[in-house]
């Protein structure tokens, strides 16, 4: 592919999605030019995939202006396998919104569409102050969708989530933006490759840095800025969680796996701080979830969980490390959006995703419970699911690192993540045929019993629709997928993993872009 084209994976879903935002039409068209949209996108992070297999990067300056003036765009990768995963999610969400009736406005399609511009612009962004501004354009529809695709029940904890999630992101990007103007102040470019190894030689420079890559930490959902996810995520439609915890958490990760490679160069003296922290947020992730008693409620808390797994690749930062970390940053973000869609459409159909409110799913809807299954015993990291590959990657990427806390760290908390799985399949899918005794779920949808002159009455509930069932079940495939041929997706992580060891070929593309 033509690094002239790099800025179309930004700039063509922003432009449709101002033509569609300013073109009121059927409902069917604007879903119809969306999932085209996303697909295009895919289809270039494929092709991206497909140049890369030699190694190397592409980089261009929007609009042929000399390098520190134009806007950089730069793609190796890693960047070309993040490209494609948020596609192939974007594309789940999407339909799962679609398909669950949380796509009603006709501004729907245009926010995602824009949200879309904003991960890809910053997956793609050489410079920390253009990564800024694109993390600025992935959250301004975010707002929009985390109310708009919301339920309608529970109006004061939608609410109270939405502020919680837009104070967070503002103080965030504040932070950032802070950060910025003192790497400037002192570096004099914020340019990425022009602040290759910076940091390990200034430690002016490597302070600046850390105040970005703070802010990046809180983005990340990193302890002890962790508990506005758990809080948040859950308060808005299961599409939108699933959407959210494969896109934004995954953007700051990138960004920081990025930033460290080449501004710090990898410098082994800080790294002990990233082992610690992210040991500590495994923790302290999985046990939040241990109190919860809805099913997003504790997906969310392990996903704080599972964050701490993904940066100890970078902190690592061994050839073995980055390849775990970013095939772990993968495996997660696929598997995370299936269980979040496999538990919202319990929670379309049901009216809740609360533990013991109904029991026996798995019988009434056998599909749906299995890919809930799959994708439950991948995150605990069971073969043969991706998630087995990523886990004993990074324990055997600690063990050779001398890191023995971490792998005794790690393997705990694959066994309080499996009885967190465990507890949601026994709460909601396992049991008797679903059934209430009486209207005890709030805005329950037909189908749910009710009292009537003191007589027990049990409506059949309406079943999941294949519609509503295909996206959890297409990423379930996929985790068994890639656990039965981990050995492609290891090789292309082997790949991105060798252009953040040695970060030349990047730096070169960007300068000489």
């Amino acid at each position: 592919m033509s690094a002239a084209l790099l800025p179309l994976f930004a700039g063509l879903p922003m432009i449709i999605a101002g033509i569609l935002a300013f073109t009121p039409t059927r409902r069917h068209i604007h879903v119809i030019v969306m999932m085209v949209t996303i697909a295009a996108s895919t289809a270039g992070g494929i092709l991206l995939i497909l140049d890369f297999l030699d190694g190397g990067a592409i980089a261009h300056g929007v609009g042929g202006w000399v390098a520190g003036i134009a806007i950089p765009f730069a793609a190796d990768m890693f960047t070309a396998l993040m490209l494609t995963v948020t596609g192939i999610l974007s594309l789940t969400c999407a339909w799962f919104a679609v398909a669950s009736g949380r796509a009603q406005s006709r501004f729907f399609a245009p926010m995602l569409l824009v949200l879309l511009a904003g991960v890809n612009g910053a997956l793609l962004t050489a410079d920390l102050f253009n990564l800024f501004v694109f993390i600025e354009v992935m959250l301004l529809p975010s707002y929009g969708l985390f109310l708009l695709a919301a339920p309608d029940r529970a109006p004061i904890r939608r609410i109270a989530g939405a502020r919680l999630y837009v104070t967070i992101n503002l103080l965030t990007s504040t932070v950032f933006l802070i950060g910025v103007g003192f790497l400037y102040g002192t570096a004099g470019t914020v340019n990425i490759a022009e602040l290759s190894g910076m940091a390990a030689a200034d430690e002016t420079v490597a302070i600046a840095t850390a105040v970005c890559l703070f802010a990046l930490g809180i983005k990340a959902a990193v302890v002890p800025v962790h508990g506005w996810l758990a809080r948040a995520y859950p308060t808005t439609s299961p599409a939108i969680t699933a959407l959210f915890s494969g896109l934004h958490t995954k953007v700051a990760i990138f960004a920081i796996y990025r930033v460290y490679a080449v501004v710090f160069d990898g410098d082994p003296r800080f790294l002990w701080i990233g082992i610690a922290v992210f040991a500590v947020t495994m923790v302290v992730g999985v046990l939040g979830a241990v109190g919860e008693n809805t099913s997003r409620s504790i997906l969310a808390f392990h996903m704080v969980s599972q964050i701490g797994y993904i940066l100890l690749g970078v902190a690592l930062f061994t050839p073995l490390g980055l390849v775990a970390g970013i095939f772990y940053l993968l495996h997660h973000m696929i598997v995370k959006a299936s269980l979040f869609l496999s538990t919202g459409a319990v929670e379309v159909r049901y009216g809740t995703d609360k533990l013991g409110a109904f029991r026996g799913v798995a019988k009434t809807e056998p599909l749906i419970a299995a890919a809930f299954f799959v994708a439950a015993l991948s995150l605990a990291g069971l073969p043969p699911f991706s998630g087995f590959v990523a886990k004993l990657s990074l324990i055997v990427a600690a063990q050779d690192a001398g890191e023995i806390v971490a792998v005794v760290v790690m393997i705990l908390v694959s066994l309080v993540t499996l009885l967190s799985m465990l507890k949601i399949w026994s709460g909601m899918f396992w049991g008797s045929r679903a059934r209430e005794a009486d209207a005890s779920i709030d805005a329950a949808p037909a189908g749910a019993a009710s009292v009537s002159g003191g007589a027990t009455v049990t409506r059949t509930r309406p079943r999941i629709g294949a519609a509503l069932a295909a996206p959890a079940i297409v990423l379930a495939v996929i985790t068994l997928g890639l656990g039965l041929g981990a050995e492609l997706l290891l090789g292309l992580a082997q790949i991105a993993a060798d252009g953040l060891l040695d970060t030349s070929a990047y730096v070169e593309a960007v300068l000489g872009s």
